[in-house]
């Protein structure tokens, strides 16, 4: 199985372990990048010499029938930058960037990213909850049924999208994970 190479998802490397070493003018920002930026961001903090750290997880893929091993973003869409003013301004200079989200307890995030970190780290295997609800829209992103979109449903404990033809009145459901979807609510 090829394994693509991890990229650098922190700098510095003790980023989260001595903030105080950064300096007091610094503060944690969560980053909404643009969309599948989370990387090419991160290199570019890297050389821009921003602290910053993006919790990545290895995930297996199906490419063309071969299985591949890859690093992507935990949280879809973030990372975390430990900034000053100037340098908040030179992030969003990256145009790689849809906002930047302040955080009212700084303490409390880095003490949660510390625990994502050693749970990254000590190899357990994760599983990526979302908050897909009952009754919310979604829209398939990968396989057969692609682009389709539909409601979802709790049957069973399982997750089941319904995909229904209004105009009749009726649907069928199929079991589906939430990997596979996207809100579109």
């Amino acid at each position: 199985m090829p394994i693509l190479h991890e990229e650098t998802n922190r700098f510095p490397e003790d980023v989260l372990e001595n903030q105080h070493d950064l300096g007091e003018d610094r503060q944690w920002w969560a980053v909404y990048t643009k969309s599948r930026q989370e990387k090419a961001l991160a290199r570019s903090l890297l050389g821009l010499k921003v602290p910053f750290y993006l919790p990545l997880i290895q995930r297996d893929n199906a490419v063309r029938g071969r299985r591949t091993r890859s690093h992507v973003p935990m949280f879809s869409g973030y990372l975390f930058v430990c900034g000053s003013e100037s340098e908040r301004i030179r992030v969003l200079a990256t145009n790689r960037i849809s906002r930047l989200i302040q955080v009212p307890d700084q303490t409390r995030l880095v003490r949660d990213l510390r625990y994502l970190d050693r749970l990254i780290t000590s190899g357990v295997p994760l599983t990526l909850e979302s908050r897909l609800e009952p009754g919310q829209g979604v829209r398939i992103k990968t396989g057969p049924m692609l682009g389709a979109e539909g409601v979802v449903i709790s049957r069973r404990g399982q997750s089941r999208l319904l995909l229904a033809v209004q105009f009749l009145q009726q649907g069928v459901s199929v079991e589906i994970e939430d990997y596979q979807v996207e809100s579109i609510d």
